[in-house]
């Protein structure tokens, strides 16, 4: 299934993830983790957990139609692999069994959505067709006025389109319905935090309290990471500019950090679909995707990520911009480095953080991309030169800063 380790062959026999035209990133992984010795520094008797075999996908569209595309073009390699796991069998039913053991992920985070794979690919292809056709149009009538590049442009884009080239399907509209939910939501949440506010301010000194004391007797578990291991999961590392991350951990005992864990995650969700989907997380742009799923009855949390660039550039741009949201979202994780009233310290102790991340991080045993090459700033710039393309820019020094996007884009330069 693989062509180099973790790599998927986009046609493989088993899951010939190529046939699946609205899936963005997949990833197989054998979740053997043996951080759950750490909770026997609570005074809890540690159990193994059982080895887990875990599919992530990022699609577009609703998961239930994406199940039928699996069940129709991956019946028998699926089945093949599953064939591993407790309770499937040969006469089990392939789509409902995905579906019973389908975990719904608390939190997840996509750099723009409504941006389709089938958009990725269309604006990819206009953007090189014009990047070749801008040189040309340079070379044999020098370099323009800007204004009528952008008309020659659009004027060749046009003919291709006329002749079947070139497509740009317009972006889908969102349902009624869901636009109507989200709208409810996008309100519901902020209103109903300030209704509540009186309460939590009530309840403020003694969380502040029982937070700290928390914090104040939660170890740090930060061994030095296993160099096989190291060497394992680096031999998975930059095969493409995009690189994917997974990591599971056990939540501190208690329903004190079980109930922050399920609230910030929340908020997470929420900030993520309503204020940062469109390009960037926080400060930090360089993410495709990324979900936080609790797992084992919210004993654990499995996060996974698809994000451009090396590993150490990936964990610098968190702690440098936002370790306080790393805080947020990773201090209930047992071993995680001490924080201070949850926003102080922690992941801001970077050789520490870092020791944390790598002891959970797991292998990804097989793993895709639907548009390798392309980072998330290539996509963005694909987008703004289509955008320029469909609306003139309105002075010169945008149209001659659209017209660099296409030669940057053409040169393959960042």
């Amino acid at each position: 299934m693989t062509t180099k380790p973790g790599l998927a062959d986009p046609e493989n026999p088993l899951v010939p993830f190529r046939a699946f035209d609205r899936l963005h990133v997949a990833r197989f992984l054998i979740i053997e983790a043996d951080t759950w010795r750490d909770i026997e520094a609570y005074g809890i008797t540690a159990h193994p957990y059982p080895v887990q075999l875990a599919f992530v996908g990022d699609v577009d569209g609703d998961r239930d139609s994406f199940l039928d595309e699996l069940v129709e073009q991956a019946d028998e390699g699926l089945r093949k692999i599953f064939a591993y796991c407790d309770g499937f069998d040969t006469g089990t039913n392939l789509r409902r069994w995905m579906v019973r053991h389908n975990v719904q992920e608390a939190a997840n985070y996509v750099n723009t959505r409504g941006r389709t794979v089938q958009q990725i690919r269309e604006e990819a292809a206009l953007c090189q067709a014009l990047g070749a056709e801008l040189a040309r149009v340079v070379e044999a009538h020098g370099a323009a006025d800007a204004t009528q590049l952008h008309e020659r442009l659009a004027h060749f884009v046009d003919l291709e389109q006329r002749a079947g080239r070139l497509p740009l399907t317009p972006p889908e509209r969102m349902p009624l319905g869901r636009k109507i939910a989200n709208g409810i939501e996008m309100i519901g949440v902020p209103l109903g935090l300030v209704l509540i506010s009186p309460l939590l301010l009530l309840l403020l000194p003694f969380l502040l309290w029982r937070l700290r004391s928390l914090e104040r007797s939660d170890p740090e578990i930060l061994p030095r990471p296993d160099d096989a291991k190291i060497v394992a999961l680096g031999a998975q590392e930059d095969h493409d500019v995009t690189n994917p991350f997974s990591a599971i951990g056990d939540l501190k005992p208690g329903p004190f950090r079980r109930a922050t864990a399920t609230t910030f995650l929340y908020l997470l969700n929420y900030a993520a679909k309503y204020i940062y989907g469109r390009g960037y997380l926080t400060r930090v742009q360089t993410i495709h995707f990324a979900r936080w799923v609790f797992l084992d009855n919210k004993r654990r949390v499995l996060f996974c990520s698809n994000y451009d660039g090396a590993l150490e550039a990936y964990m610098d741009d968190f702690v440098n911009k936002v370790a306080w949201g790393l805080n947020i979202v990773f201090s209930n994780g047992v071993g995680y480095p001490s924080t201070r009233y949850l926003l102080k310290d922690g992941a801001s102790q970077e050789s520490k953080f870092k020791r944390y991340l790598r002891n959970r991080q797991q292998l990804n045993n097989v793993w895709y991309k639907a548009y390798p090459g392309l980072t998330a700033r290539d996509l963005a710039r694909h987008s703004e030169i289509r955008a320029g393309l469909e609306t003139r820019p309105n002075s010169s020094r945008a149209l001659r800063l659209w017209l660099s996007k296409i030669r940057t884009t053409a040169e393959g330069t960042p």
